[in-house]
């Protein structure tokens, strides 16, 4: 009988062994898997170069281009005869008559890949014509800008920076956005080119 006793103990002292390990295993693996994603991030995000001129003023330049229609990924508007991408339906709802939606991806000056943009515009007939621009830059941030739907001399139409993220959010400034026609008479099924500049200076801090 003792004999009897004595194993159903062992068992549940056995058994006890294996919760407590089993639940420090879990509390260890918590612990390791925290200190894992603080140290080692689980997104390394790409960073090429910024290709930026410094301004006498103590501003900066920076230029993008979009070649058309190759870095064109999406577009959406209304009567679009040809979708891109494939099977994309724009909505038949009347408030988006007047509305095309671009999504591209963005380019510095030495033709590399750098993020995406967004382009909106859309005709309003009570406050007039109006377009704006999202640059998302990987590991750096993104930006909203407005555009002024009229170009002034040089084909340029003018904007404003209204918002930015990460490196772009103490930063204030304009962008000039402008079309330029491919005119070569090369096989390259470019049409043309969009071309943002951005001129951007810290915010000064009021005292």
């Amino acid at each position: 009988m003792n004999a009897r006793i004595d194993g159903i103990l062992s068992r549940i002292n056995w058994n006890s062994t294996l919760f407590k390990s089993f639940i420090a295993g879990i509390f260890i693996g918590i612990s390791l898997g925290a200190a894992a994603l603080y140290y080692v991030p689980a997104v390394d995000q790409h960073r090429e170069q910024s290709m930026i001129e410094v301004k006498p003023n103590g501003g900066n330049t920076e230029s993008f281009h979009i070649n058309v229609p190759m870095d064109r990924i999406m577009i959406g508007a209304p009567n679009q005869q040809v979708a891109l991408p494939p099977g994309l339906e724009w909505p038949s709802d009347n408030l988006l008559a007047g509305i095309r939606a671009e999504l591209f991806k963005i380019r510095n000056v030495k033709n590399i890949v750098v993020g995406v943009a967004s382009r909106i515009a859309a005709d309003d007939s009570e406050r007039g014509d109006v377009i704006e621009w999202v640059l998302h830059l990987p590991a750096r941030g993104s930006v909203y800008l407005t555009m002024q739907p009229e170009a002034v001399v040089g084909g340029y139409r003018v904007g404003e920076l209204r918002a930015g993220t990460r490196e772009f959010s103490s930063l204030q400034g304009q962008v000039t956005e402008r079309w330029i026609a491919d005119t070569t008479a090369s096989d390259n099924p470019t049409a043309g080119r969009i071309e943002l500049k951005t001129e951007f200076v810290g915010l000064v801090e009021d005292q």
